[in-house]
C-alpha cells in the first residue's frame, strides 16, 4: 500500500462519525474477539449481541475479559437496525440468513466460510453446497493486504480462514513480484492452537486429549485450501496439525522456484509487499530468541509476521509466517476489513501490541 494512501486512509478516518454494530454468534470465542475489540474502538457503538443458548445472560458471565460490559445477550432473529452486522456463525448460517442480515444492516461482515468462495462449483467441491449462489459475485474476500481497493465501500464481506490468512501472507509476496508464477510444486504445513476448533466441546479438542500433541488433523483436502489457490492462482499442497497451544497459527511453506533466488530478491519481493502494511511485521533470521515467526509474539494482537530462508543446496525457499488465528486469522480481519470499507482509520480500535513475556499463547 503506498504511502498517500495510508495518509488518506487516516484522514478520512479522523473526522469519521460512530456507527452502530451487532454481533451475531456473540458467544463464540471468535464472536468474544469481535466484542473486544469493537468495545475498544472509537468508531464502533456495539447495539446488540445475539446468542440463542445464553439469551439474557450478561456477556461477562461468558466472556470474562468482558466483564463490566453493560451489554447482554439477545435471542438472534429480530435484529436491531444498524450500520455494521458483523456475523460469527458457523459455516451455513450466514447463508440461509443472508437476506435477514442485509435488512437489518447495511455492510455484512461474515465470519464463516459461506461467501470466501467465488463460485457455486467450488462450494460444491469443497463443501456441502450452497444456497445463496447470487451473493457469491457481491462479497469481497476481507484481506486488506490483498484486496484493499476492493473493500472500499463494500457491502458484504467475507473474512478469511485462519490457516488461509497465515499461508497466503506468507506466500503472496512472491507471487506479487513474479518469483512464483503458476508454480504448483508449493508444500504448506501449518500448525495451529485449539481455540480454531471454537468453543463447541469435542473429545479431541479436551484437555486430556489436546495437551501435548503435535496431531495431524487434515492431512490432505483441508477446506481452507480453497481459499489458498483461489487467491494465489495455483496449487498447495497442505497439511495442518493440531498442537498444545490455545491461540496462534504458524505456516511453513516449502516451495522451489524455477531459477535461482537470492536473499535480496526475497527482501525485495516481501518490502515491496508490506512496507507500508500496518499489521505486517517481517521476522527473517535475525538476533534473538525469536529469530522467524512465532504465534507467541503476536498472541492477542492483529499483527502477522512473516520471515524466510533460502536453501542454497536445492534451491529451496522456506517461508514463514505466523497470526494469532482468533484476531488476525479472523476476528480482527474482520474489523481491519470493516474499517477499510467504511473509510476509518485502518488501524482503528486494533493498535494492541501484545504482551511479552507471556505463557502458552
Amino acid at each position: 500500500m503506498a504511502e498517500a494512501d495510508v495518509a488518506s486512509a487516516d484522514e478520512a478516518g479522523t473526522d469519521a462519525e460512530s456507527v452502530t454494530a451487532t454481533v451475531v454468534g456473540a458467544s463464540g470465542f471468535t464472536g468474544g474477539e469481535l466484542l473486544r475489540i469493537l468495545a475498544g474502538h472509537p468508531n464502533f457503538d456495539l447495539a446488540e449481541a445475539t446468542s440463542r443458548e445464553y439469551a439474557g445472560k450478561s456477556v461477562g458471565s461468558v466472556h470474562p475479559n468482558l466483564r463490566g460490559t453493560d451489554l447482554r445477550f439477545t435471542e438472534p432473529g429480530d435484529y436491531e437496525s444498524v450500520d455494521v452486522l458483523f456475523a460469527a456463525t458457523p459455516h451455513g448460517v450466514s447463508m440461509e440468513y443472508i437476506e435477514e442480515f442485509e435488512e437489518a444492516a447495511e455492510t455484512v461482515v461474515d465470519l464463516s466460510a459461506d461467501f470466501r468462495l467465488e463460485t457455486e462449483a467450488q462450494y460444491d467441491e469443497w463443501y456441502d453446497g450452497h444456497t445463496a449462489t447470487e451473493y457469491l459475485d457481491k462479497a469481497v474476500y476481507a484481506l486488506p493486504e490483498l484486496h484493499r481497493e476492493e473493500l472500499a465501500g463494500a457491502n458484504l464481506i467475507a473474512a478469511g480462514g485462519c490457516n488461509a490468512t497465515a499461508t497466503l501472507l506468507g506466500l503472496y509476496p512472491l507471487f506479487d513480484a513474479g518469483i512464483l508464477e503458476g508454480q504448483s510444486d508449493i508444500v504448506v504445513d501449518v500448525k495451529v492452537g485449539s481455540s480454531e476448533g471454537g468453543a463447541g466441546a469435542s473429545k479431541a479438542s479436551s484437555h486430556a486429549e489436546r495437551s501435548g500433541v503435535v496431531r495431524p488433523y487434515a492431512a490432505t483436502g483441508h477446506r481452507h485450501e480453497a481459499e489458498i489457490e483461489q487467491e494465489l492462482g495455483t496449487s498447495v499442497s497442505f497439511t495442518a496439525h493440531a498442537v498444545d497451544m490455545v491461540r496462534g497459527a504458524s505456516a511453513t511453506c516449502h516451495v522451489f522456484p524455477d531459477e535461482p533466488v537470492s536473499t535480496g530478491d526475497l527482501w525485495g519481493a516481501f518490502r515491496g509487499a508490506y512496507e507500508n502494511e500496518p499489521f505486517v511485521r517481517m521476522a527473517a533470521g535475525g538476533s534473538g530468541v525469536y529469530r522467524y515467526p512465532e504465534p507467541k509474539a503476536v498472541a492477542g494482537t492483529n499483527y502477522a509476521e512473516v520471515g524466510f530462508e533460502v536453501d542454497p543446496s536445492n534451491g529451496r525457499l522456506v517461508v514463514f509466517s505466523a497470526i494469532d488465528n482468533m484476531v488476525k486469522g479472523s476476528a480482527g480481519q474482520a474489523v481491519h476489513a470493516a474499517n477499510v470499507a467504511l473509510g476509518f482509520e485502518e488501524t482503528a480500535g486494533l493498535e494492541f501490541q501484545g504482551l511479552h513475556p507471556v505463557g502458552s499463547p
